[in-house]
């Protein structure tokens, strides 16, 4: 509170969120494009979506809660859930733009989070984070996280998408059903979207990245993977080709559906020299795999492409795709599939000689 003032009397530079470098991509694809790829545990709706501008109120009054959208924000919202037949008590969780912190609290307010007047009495209550009634800006924000022009919307949508599918991490808002976008435009334009699953039923599978003792493993002993991820410590530790080097980042696998249902955590740390595999690691991950016990021991065969098990749903990734790529190429390079099979033979061949 106490950093350089940018409006005198008003805001500080911290209240500020600061315009930054960044990129958002969307795919956007028809119910039947969806049903053909096997994509529907993974797929958002879009429920409904108002755009308007600001109406003349904004310039007769002399209001700077005006200027800053709340006429034009009032009026998309009013209409979109109007439409959707959702009220604004049906949501749980948003994404709103508060390029100043003063935006977000009038933006409370014109989106019929509560009542005019009303939003520093939300705030009291805790109804704006978790616990409360609306999680709002879990991300961040555009103050927290930054605001890189022209993609931050975006940044807010794919936000959204994660908390529907359970895939959120420490940020994950519990029950996600119903999402809110509030986005910003310059010369006066506001969009205002609400998002829902697809398919629930489909989605019903989709494990949040918060685990609780309850499903989660305290030992790796009969997952399907576990073999596989020990012929893969080794070759990395035999590694005459310095392979390794080619691979240099810290890879989480959270693997579900394992024994009686639980989910097993391991991390592959390909940083520092030849690497180590730990199961339930406890080191900061560049990329987290999620995926299930039995396609994960075919990925790693090489039974399963990978870009196949992208596109059916069959793995989520969060974090560097680019490395993502890489611990692939690692698992080529070590040929996991001829090991896994050679493996077998001695088993086959020990067991026809008892």
């Amino acid at each position: 509170m106490r950093s350089p003032e940018v409006v005198e009397g008003v805001l500080t530079k911290l209240q500020c969120c600061p315009t930054s470098d960044g990129s958002g991509a969307a795919i956007l694809a028809s119910e039947q494009f969806v049903r053909r790829h096997g994509l529907e545990s993974q797929a958002v709706e879009i429920v409904g979506m108002e755009m308007a501008t600001d109406p003349e109120s904004t310039f007769a009054d002399k209001s700077l809660i005006k200027i800053a959208g709340y006429d034009m924000t009032r009026l998309a919202a009013q209409r979109l859930f109007a439409k959707s037949n959702y009220k604004p008590q049906d949501v749980n969780v948003v994404e709103l733009h508060d390029c100043f912190s003063a935006n977000e609290l009038i933006t409370y307010e014109a989106l019929g989070l509560c009542e005019e007047g009303k939003a520093g009495e939300l705030i009291d209550r805790g109804d704006n984070t978790y616990g409360g009634k609306y999680v709002i800006n879990p991300s961040g924000g555009l103050i927290s996280k930054g605001h890189p022009l022209g993609a931050t919307g975006l940044a807010q949508c794919a936000e959204l998408c994660w908390q529907l599918r359970g895939l959120a991490e420490k940020r994950q808002v519990p029950g996600c059903k119903l999402a809110l976008q509030h986005n910003l435009g310059i010369g006066g334009a506001v969009v205002i979207a609400l998002y829902r699953l697809g398919f629930p039923a489909a989605a019903a599978g989709n494990v949040s990245n918060n685990l609780t003792a309850a499903n989660t493993a305290t030992n790796s002993e009969g997952f399907q993977v576990t073999p596989l991820l020990k012929l893969l410590e080794i070759a990395m530790q035999e590694d005459k080709d310095n392979l390794i080097e080619k691979v240099r980042a810290v890879y989480g696998f959270k693997v579900t559906n394992g024994p009686n249902g639980q989910i097993g955590f391991w991390v592959i740390n390909a940083k520092e020299g030849k690497g180590k595999i730990i199961f339930n690691g406890t080191d900061k991950c560049d990329v987290t795999f999620t995926i299930n016990d039995a396609d994960v021991t075919e990925l790693l065969t090489g039974k399963l492409p990978p870009q196949k098990a992208f596109f059916q749903g069959k793995i989520k990734i969060q974090g560097n795709m680019g490395m993502a790529m890489k611990l692939l190429e690692l698992q080529k390079s070590h040929n996991l599939a001829s090991i896994h099979c050679e493996q077998n033979c001695k088993r086959s061949a020990l067991a026809c000689s008892n």
